[in-house]
């Protein structure tokens, strides 16, 4: 079966490889060994194109494109965190201990990919705007804990950021499903 043309684009991303071992080890000790290290590897190449040079105009950087004061916070609370964000290794040992703190929030009943698309929705909005979403949703007699309610109401709360987050959230499940 043939991919859409928007996913066979991060085929070529299989071959790089070079950075695996370090989704495997921070996805296994955050998330445990039955997490799939993918997702990861799939949020970084939205991220950066795996890139460790990139820097975005807002001022995130490395790999996993984490602000400045965000690395250093989390840096504080995961002292195992010793480098920099422009160092590939922490930045995914980081990146991935930050998406860990959002999956902690989002316990809720839902289904697993909802989850997912929670985790990387607070990663790239914020938390606390997928929480206003969630209360958004619920005003509006929607399930907040289900992510389709969240592309709903997430522009009441974002305005039109929201369609960067909506577009990030699907463009990781689109780079998902090639990686292997």
């Amino acid at each position: 079966m043939a991919l859409p043309p928007c996913c066979s684009a991060f085929e070529r991303y299989n071959r790089v490889t070079k950075y695996d071992s370090y989704f495997k080890k921070y996805a296994k000790r955050y998330f445990g060994p039955g997490f799939n290290w993918h997702e990861f590897k799939a949020q970084a190449i939205s991220e950066s194109g795996l890139d460790p040079e990139a820097q975005s105009a807002v001022g995130a950087q490395g790999i996993m494109q984490i602000m400045p004061k965000t690395f250093a916070e989390i840096k504080y609370k995961n002292p195992s965190i010793r480098g920099s964000m422009r160092q590939p290794k922490w930045s995914i040992a980081a990146g991935i201990s930050y998406d860990r703190s959002i999956w902690n929030i989002f316990k809720a009943k839902r289904p697993l990919q909802d989850r997912k698309d929670f985790m990387f929705g607070a990663y790239n909005a914020g938390k606390g705007n997928i929480i206003k979403a969630q209360k958004k949703a619920q005003s509006q007699g929607l399930d907040p804990n289900r992510w389709t309610s969240i592309e709903k109401s997430l522009p009441r709360v974002t305005g039109s950021h929201s369609r960067e987050t909506i577009n990030y959230v699907t463009k990781i499940k689109q780079i998902r499903k090639v990686l292997k």
